[in-house]
């Protein structure tokens, strides 16, 4: 529990020099939508928050660059099959690299129905939700904020894709499914938009 009163989920801190090379997990990076049903570790979960919206400087600063550095975006996980960790949806927070739970129980199958049926999301051992907060980038940016947001969820997708492959995960960006449903089901604001899915499991194989 990072502060007084709030109940979060303890991360394992990250690692900032893995095995793979940066070009080796450009390489093997590829969009995987079969997964075999292996429950992933607080470890790799860990890894893969951090890689989407981590914190890398005393600063503040994060893994993803953003205008002005004012982060409009979030970060959800639905949680599946991890070991250690109950089912459920989870907001990340960068700052105390932890996570709080905002939704009980699985609902990877409510969130495959969202998404129009697609399959690879309920084989998932997790599904991590890319939305935006747009507000925090129009008040200085204008409408040209959103536009910058668009590019930052796109780097951000990227650095979780390279993240995967390092870890032998696969995963896959998808930008199909009902907005409203997706915001019902990982609790998300009024004022915040889902922008992209990621759903993540063990690779099969790595051809």
């Amino acid at each position: 529990m990072s502060q007084q009163g709030r109940r979060a989920v303890q991360l394992v801190d990250p690692i900032r020099a893995g095995e793979m090379s940066l070009e080796a997990a450009m390489s093997a990076r590829r969009s995987v939508r079969e997964y075999d049903q292996t429950p992933l570790t607080v470890a790799e979960v860990s890894q893969l928050l951090w890689a989407a919206q981590g914190v890398t400087s005393p600063g503040g600063l994060r893994t993803a660059p953003s205008a002005g550095a004012l982060y409009p975006l979030l970060v959800h996980i639905v949680v599946g099959q991890v070991d250690g960790i109950e089912q459920g949806v989870y907001h990340y927070c960068p700052a105390e690299h932890d996570m709080v739970r905002v939704a009980e129980g699985d609902r990877r199958l409510d969130l495959t129905t969202a998404a129009y049926d697609q399959e690879q999301v309920q084989r998932a051992a997790v599904v991590i939700a890319l939305s935006a907060a747009y507000e925090r980038i129009v008040q200085k940016y204008g409408q040209r904020g959103v536009p910058y947001t668009h590019m930052e969820v796109g780097m951000a997708a990227e650095n979780v894709h390279l993240q995967a492959a390092a870890l032998g995960l696969g995963t896959v960006i998808m930008g199909a499914f009902d907005d409203d449903k997706v915001s019902e089901l990982i609790e998300l604001g009024i004022n915040e938009k889902p922008l992209v899915l990621m759903p993540v499991g063990r690779r099969l194989s790595w051809s």
